[in-house]
């Protein structure tokens, strides 16, 4: 038996032997593994259309995220700026009160300080006039301590009335 070069007979037997073996594959073997090979494929193309289909929807949502990241940051710039506006406008109701309430506390302050004004220059006016009597009293006692001068002085009273009255 040479190793090289097989004999006829056995080169016959192994023709037949994959012959049949040929025939039963292509029978019953090909037809299944085809099937299974035409399943895989199909397997895969579904597959394929599948993530095609996810990777659409990816797209979809990636931009839908993006909108809504977009409008998400511009109602937070709006409620930020509403939020600076409320801050303002509350500070300047609060100076503007503040403003209105140090005007009436300085305008009642004032007032205080005039009718104060006004009761002092009275009281001294009182104490003037009161001083004013009591110096005209203690003057008219030591020049009218003789009762001549007395009489003079009511004279000239009465003659300083009659030109009054005659005047008017």
């Amino acid at each position: 038996m040479n190793l090289v070069t097989p004999d006829f007979g056995l080169l016959f037997w192994m023709v037949v032997i994959f012959g049949i073996v040929f025939f039963l594959l292509a029978k019953f073997g090909f037809p299944i593994i085809t099937d299974m090979v035409d399943k895989r494929s199909a397997k895969i193309a579904k597959a394929l259309q599948d993530a095609d289909t996810i990777k659409a929807q990816m797209a979809q949502w990636k931009d839908e995220h993006a909108r809504m990241l977009e409008e998400t940051r511009r109602e937070q710039t709006q409620m930020i700026r509403e939020a600076t506006d409320a801050k303002a406008k509350i500070l300047a109701d609060a100076k503007a009160q503040a403003r209105s309430e140090a005007d009436a506390i300085i305008a009642n302050a004032r007032l205080q300080i005039e009718a104060e004004k006004e009761s002092a220059l009275r009281d001294v006016r009182k104490e003037i006039a009161l001083l004013s009597v009591e110096v005209a009293e203690k003057v008219l006692r030591h020049e009218l301590q003789d009762t001549g001068s007395q009489r003079a002085f009511i004279e000239s009273l009465v003659d300083e009335a009659n030109e009054a009255r005659l005047g008017s």
